[in-house]
Protein backbone atom coordinates (compact mmCIF):
# COMPACT_ATOMS: atom_id res chain seq x y z
CA UNK A 1 0.00 0.00 0.00
CA UNK A 2 1.33 3.12 -0.89
CA UNK A 3 1.89 6.34 1.78
CA UNK A 4 -0.72 8.98 0.97
CA UNK A 5 0.35 10.97 3.82
CA UNK A 6 1.98 13.86 2.01
CA UNK A 7 -1.08 13.53 -0.58
CA UNK A 8 -2.22 17.27 -1.77
CA UNK A 9 -5.40 16.78 -3.09
CA UNK A 10 -7.07 18.81 -5.58
CA UNK A 11 -10.26 18.91 -7.67
CA UNK A 12 -11.28 20.14 -11.04
CA UNK A 13 -12.11 23.38 -11.54
CA UNK A 14 -14.86 22.01 -13.80
CA UNK A 15 -16.59 21.12 -10.60
CA UNK A 16 -19.67 22.16 -9.37
CA UNK A 17 -20.10 24.78 -6.84
CA UNK A 18 -20.97 22.36 -3.85
CA UNK A 19 -18.23 19.75 -5.04
CA UNK A 20 -20.89 16.76 -5.41
CA UNK A 21 -19.79 14.83 -7.99
CA UNK A 22 -15.93 14.73 -8.37
CA UNK A 23 -12.97 13.16 -7.85
CA UNK A 24 -9.64 14.59 -6.39
CA UNK A 25 -6.45 13.58 -7.60
CA UNK A 26 -3.13 14.02 -5.95
CA UNK A 27 -0.34 14.10 -8.42
CA UNK A 28 2.94 15.59 -6.11
CA UNK A 29 3.73 12.48 -5.03
CA UNK A 30 6.38 10.31 -6.32
CA UNK A 31 6.00 7.21 -8.76
CA UNK A 32 2.20 7.58 -7.81
CA UNK A 33 -0.93 9.67 -8.63
CA UNK A 34 -4.23 9.05 -6.13
CA UNK A 35 -7.64 9.57 -7.29
CA UNK A 36 -10.50 9.70 -4.48
CA UNK A 37 -13.97 10.46 -4.32
CA UNK A 38 -14.31 13.79 -3.05
CA UNK A 39 -17.44 13.02 -0.73
CA UNK A 40 -15.49 10.30 0.63
CA UNK A 41 -12.27 11.81 1.37
CA UNK A 42 -11.49 8.74 4.02
CA UNK A 43 -12.18 6.37 1.33
CA UNK A 44 -10.36 4.30 -0.97
CA UNK A 45 -7.85 5.40 -2.77
CA UNK A 46 -7.30 4.49 -6.46
CA UNK A 47 -3.54 5.00 -7.62
CA UNK A 48 -2.05 5.12 -10.92
CA UNK A 49 1.58 5.34 -12.19
CA UNK A 50 1.86 8.78 -13.77
CA UNK A 51 2.57 7.53 -17.29
CA UNK A 52 -1.11 6.07 -17.24
CA UNK A 53 -2.49 9.00 -15.53
CA UNK A 54 -1.05 10.97 -18.20
CA UNK A 55 -2.44 9.43 -21.07
CA UNK A 56 -6.26 8.89 -19.38
CA UNK A 57 -6.34 12.68 -18.72
CA UNK A 58 -4.95 12.65 -22.67
CA UNK A 59 -7.75 10.92 -23.76
CA UNK A 60 -10.48 12.38 -21.98
CA UNK A 61 -9.33 15.47 -23.18
CA UNK A 62 -8.94 14.06 -27.09
CA UNK A 63 -12.72 12.76 -26.88
CA UNK A 64 -11.71 9.07 -26.58
CA UNK A 65 -14.25 8.35 -24.05
CA UNK A 66 -17.86 8.80 -24.40
CA UNK A 67 -18.94 10.16 -21.21
CA UNK A 68 -22.45 11.47 -20.10
CA UNK A 69 -22.92 15.42 -19.93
Amino acid sequence: MEDLSGAVWRKSIRSDNGGASCVEVAANLPGIVGVRDSKDRSGPVLTFAPPVWAAFVEGLKGGEFDLPG
